[in-house]
């Protein structure tokens, strides 16, 4: 059992978006190349990249990683949460923040549907696209996915009562409350975050949205091939060959793509310390494609 501090420092910043305020952390040097930025799945926000970000700072790359309105440290933002509302917050952010790109966009599970849109909106400040273990708009064409996520959307509601109530404070200390593996201070956020009513609410409203929000982005089409994407899925291929197959699609569409299976990591463990140097290595190769292609 870990126990969890009610007063943490803050990693990173709180940047004012308009009358309310984002948390936003920034690592690695400011230069003229590209600059990563993070966006983190379902109920998850900047701590979940914490691993991940530090090792791409050590590339000599800038980062950014923040909490969607409502999560981590953010303010709440208006309703509904669907990936219209997080790609203004997120271009708001950037914009208070004069963080100029271009962007290396990478994703994990939900943030597939969210980066999509931020890119289409966005075409001129876009580098390439890293999907870690995620879900690309066009996974809803498959009934089968549409009913998972619409059970996944059910079971959300029940999470952001059993924060409410103050289950999870009891669980924030065991392996639930950090499940990825992170260093000691985003595990610290992570752990916090998980024990949160404030934090499980919003995060529920947006997994409500999540269905709308991958219609709208399956509404503008496929991502420019010009674009290079990097997949890197978690768990065994043989049971899931159809589902890594969807997975993968996007990198299989881009002109410069590259795809990686980790059997040994599962959804959460894939950005966590024993796994991390997997995405590491898909944003290198974006990086690279990148420059080759501009």
């Amino acid at each position: 059992m870990v126990e969890i501090s009610p007063n943490l420092p803050m990693r990173g910043q709180m940047v004012d978006i308009g009358g309310r305020r984002l948390h936003m952390v920034r690592k690695g040097p400011i230069t003229s190349g590209p600059t990563v930025l993070f966006e983190a799945g379902a109920f998850g926000f900047s701590a979940d990249w914490g691993v991940v970000q530090d090792q791409v700072a050590q590339l000599g790359l800038a980062t950014v990683a923040y909490d969607r309105a409502g999560l981590g440290q953010s303010d709440p933002g208006p309703q509904p949460r669907d990936g219209l509302a997080v790609t203004r917050d997120l271009e708001a952010l950037l914009a208070a923040a004069r963080v100029q790109g271009p962007f290396i966009l990478v994703g994990h599970s939900m943030a597939g549907t969210f980066l999509p849109l931020f890119a289409h909106r966005n075409p001129g400040k876009v580098a390439g696209l890293v999907l870690v273990d995620a879900t690309p708009p066009q996974a809803i064409d498959a009934a089968k996915v549409r009913l998972e996520i619409m059970a996944y959307a059910l079971t959300t509601h029940l999470a952001g009562l059993g924060g409410q109530t103050g289950l999870y404070q009891s669980l924030a200390g065991t392996w639930l409350g950090d499940k990825i593996g992170l260093t000691p201070d985003a595990s610290a956020e992570k752990r916090r975050a998980f024990a949160s009513p404030r934090h499980n609410r919003w995060a529920a409203a947006e997994v409500d949205q999540w269905l709308k929000t991958a219609y709208d982005a399956r509404m503008l089409g496929a991502l420019d091939p010009d674009w290079p994407v990097a997949v890197i899925t978690a768990g065994p291929v043989a049971p899931r060959r159809d589902w890594k197959a969807i997975q993968a699609a996007p990198a299989r569409h881009a002109r410069k793509g590259y795809v990686a299976d980790i059997e040994a990591a599962d959804h959460h463990t894939l950005l966590g310390q024993i796994h991390a140097q997997a995405v590491v290595r898909g944003v290198d190769f974006v990086r690279d494609a990148a420059a080759i292609l501009s």
